[in-house]
Parts: structure tokens; C-alpha cells; sequence
């Protein structure tokens, strides 16, 4: 899924091909992906767009008139910038946007249709799509502090979070976990006061440099190769597979749809996490949905 660096380049790129353009027109291929009715989106179209910005892992492209377009790629959306009129994929193809630039094109791997687009009027509504995480930039120690001790979740949960961080996700939450040298077991409340520090200069330090690669990468083009399993990663999507400080063979443990990477060395004193121990731990303190996991529901609900 696409997290705080992914989104982050994938705003300044759309920002810089249709900022101050009109959106001449909104074209759907699937029903699934619009999740409003009113404003309907054809409202949209002949609008300007006076900026794009990030909420949580949401795109919003914000247009004159008070009208904005929230865009949520969940799992498996991608964003393509095409010439101008681009048909839209048959397959995988959700939706375009097009503009004199260009096309903006919305795809969907898999058959589970997750992705969203939701069309709003006015700030309130679009309050509504905060769900309360704080950013990692700009917050001090003691805010970070408090934010993380104000339940009692495992870290892995607790970074993923949306209402308590935001656009954390699950491939970085390994790597931040990883940079800070915690168990992703450890429990927000036993941490020492240490250790919040470290965690809070790791989660920085990570976000900040896949940023800025992912920038270098993409190279002043639109960025292609959106993945959650990326060369340079320490640990994530690494299983079995050595890790790049001790040589270790990174571990993985996996609960309902979710997994975590992790290497026992570094992270948990030479630990194995076995699946079972897992579950038992998170059975009240992990999502089973990805749904769940990005809508901030209480632990152990059920939809």
C-alpha cells in the first residue's frame, strides 16, 4: 500500500502537471470506486485545480468552488500520468482525469476493489477523512511521546495506526522498527523513555530518506514503480533473506491479512516470533481487514 513517501511524491507530481489547470472532464470505468453521490462528480469537471495535498494516505485534489476530489489507492491502486484523452485500462483501469496536460489514470491490480474516490464540498467534509493520526514532522518529543503512550498497543500497531500517526504503513513500520532496533511486540507503555526517543528518530530519519529516494528516483517524471517491496529495504518483504546489519535471517510473522518483518538479532535478542504467539498478543490490539486497519476501527471490532 502506498505510505507517507509514496504518497508524498506522488502529490508533488500530480501538483506540478495540474496545478491552476482546469479538469476538463472525470471518465469512470467502475462503479466500486466512487463512494458519493452528492456532489456527483461530473460537479467536478470545468473546475480549477487549486492544489493537491496529502490527509493520512489520501490524495486530495482541491478545485475552486470549495469542491474536493479524496482519492484512497488502499492496496493495489496506482496512479499513471498519460497524454491527454488516454483511454482508460480495460482491466484494471478505475478512472481518469483529464486535463490539457494530460491524463491523470487510476488502475487496480487484483479483483478486490478497494480503491475510493469520494467527491466533497467544503472543509468540514473534508475534516471528516482526517482520522486524527499526528505528522511525524513538526511534532516534538513530548507530543510524540504522548501520542504513542496514550494506549497500550503493540508498536507495530501503534506506528500503523492512523489515529495515532499518519501514513505509516506496513512496509515502513518494519523498516522503522528495524532502524530503532524494538521488537514490534513491544508494548507502547513498557518502552523507557530512551527508547520513545530512539523510536521517534528512527520513524523521521526512515520516512525522510525513502522521500527523498523515491524523488531521486522518479526522477522529475510521474513515479511508476509504487511497490511496498523495494531494493534498500532492510527488512520488509525480506523473509529468509540476510539482514544488511548482522547477517541474520530475517523472520516474518503474519496475523489475518497483515504481516511483519523483522530480524530476530537486532530487533527481539535472538526471539523467534512464532504466528501463534502472535495472534494470541494481537487478538484485541490488530485489525483483521486491511479495511479495518486503515478506517482506525477499535481493536477487536468486526464489520
Amino acid at each position: 500500500m502506498p505510505e507517507l513517501p509514496d504518497i508524498t511524491v506522488y502529490v508533488e507530481a500530480i501538483a506540478s502537471r495540474v496545478a491552476g489547470q482546469l479538469l476538463s472532464r472525470a471518465r469512470l470505468a467502475s462503479p466500486f470506486l466512487l463512494r458519493t453521490v452528492d456532489p456527483p462528480l461530473r460537479a467536478a469537471e470545468g473546475r480549477r485545480v487549486a492544489g493537491v495535498r496529502r490527509i493520512g494516505k489520501r490524495i486530495v485534489l482541491d478545485l475552486e468552488g470549495d469542491l474536493h476530489l479524496v482519492l484512497h489507492l488502499m492496496i493495489a491502486g496506482r496512479l499513471h500520468w498519460k497524454p491527454a484523452g488516454a483511454k482508460i485500462p480495460a482491466r484494471r483501469g478505475l478512472a481518469a482525469l483529464d486535463f490539457p496536460s494530460g491524463s491523470l489514470l487510476l488502475t487496480e491490480a487484483g479483483t478486490k476493489k478497494r480503491a475510493s474516490l469520494h467527491v466533497v464540498s467544503g472543509d468540514p467534509a473534508l475534516a471528516g477523512f482526517d482520522r486524527g493520526g499526528i505528522e511525524i514532522e513538526g511534532t516534538d518529543l513530548q507530543s510524540w511521546s504522548g501520542r504513542l503512550r496514550g494506549a497500550n498497543h503493540t508498536l507495530k500497531r501503534a506506528l500503523t495506526d492512523p489515529r495515532i500517526f499518519s501514513g505509516i504503513g506496513n512496509a515502513y513500520s518494519d523498516e522503522i522498527l528495524h532502524r530503532a532496533r524494538l521488537s514490534p511486540l513491544r508494548q507502547t507503555r513498557q518502552l523507557t523513555d530512551e527508547e520513545v526517543s530512539r523510536l521517534r528518530d528512527a520513524t523521521r530519519a526512515v520516512l525522510a530518506e525513502w522521500t527523498e529516494r523515491l524523488r531521486r528516483e522518479a526522477g522529475g517524471g510521474f513515479p511508476e514503480n509504487v511497490t511496498a517491496f523495494r531494493d534498500g529495504m532492510a527488512v520488509h518483504g525480506r523473509h529468509g533473506r540476510p539482514c544488511p546489519e548482522c547477517g541474520t535471517a530475517i523472520q516474518r510473522i503474519v496475523y489475518a491479512e497483515n504481516e511483519c518483518d523483522y530480524c530476530p538479532r537486532c530487533q527481539t535478542a535472538g526471539r523467534l516470533l512464532a504466528d501463534r504467539s502472535l495472534s494470541r498478543l494481537l487478538k484485541d490490539d490488530w485489525p483483521r481487514t486491511i479495511e479495518e486497519l486503515e478506517e482506525g476501527a477499535p481493536a477487536g471490532s468486526r464489520r
